[in-house]
């Protein structure tokens, strides 16, 4: 994928989450939604869903793909590292991975994406692809941008 391509997609992905994002507020339809624009609208994925922290730990959400882990302890596999640090994580081998959680054993690489309520952990983003290294610094941007406005735009 050139860089041109990529930035072309990310930014029709951008417009499509924004238009479906601005006229609801209730998160589960919203995480839903933007679960399936990135799940058909992203090449090279077999997995896109959310987890919702709930009792400190991750509990599955609305997602597309095969059907997935129901529950994710804090630290555990990149999910439960990205919701403990806060922070992205885009794995290049998700099996290369201390800890991984295998819940598709298609999956080869891996970006997860905390996302925010008032500056609380609410949850995560989880992408997952069927090729290692699918994922770069420029996917991490524009999906840190998907959740920023599924933050702003959902009532959390």
């Amino acid at each position: 994928m050139t860089a041109v391509s990529k930035t072309q997609l990310y930014h029709d992905l951008l417009r499509q989450a924004q238009a479906l994002l601005e006229i609801e507020r209730d998160p589960v339809a919203n995480m839903a939604n933007l679960a399936a624009v990135l799940y058909n609208g992203l090449p090279q994925i077999n997995w896109a869903g959310f987890y919702v922290l709930k009792e400190n730990v991750l509990v599955l959400g609305p997602f597309q793909g095969k059907p997935a882990c129901v529950r994710i302890a804090l630290g555990k596999g990149v999910c439960g590292t990205a919701a403990q640090t806060q922070g992205i994580q885009c794995v290049a081998d998700v099996h290369a991975f201390a800890g991984h959680i295998a819940c598709d054993s298609a999956s080869r690489s891996e970006v997860v994406l905390p996302v925010f309520k008032n500056k609380s952990l609410w949850g995560v983003l989880d992408i997952d692809a069927p090729v290692q290294a699918r994922f770069d610094e420029e996917d991490c941007k524009n999906l840190a941008e998907i959740v920023r406005l599924f933050e702003q735009n959902s009532a959390l």
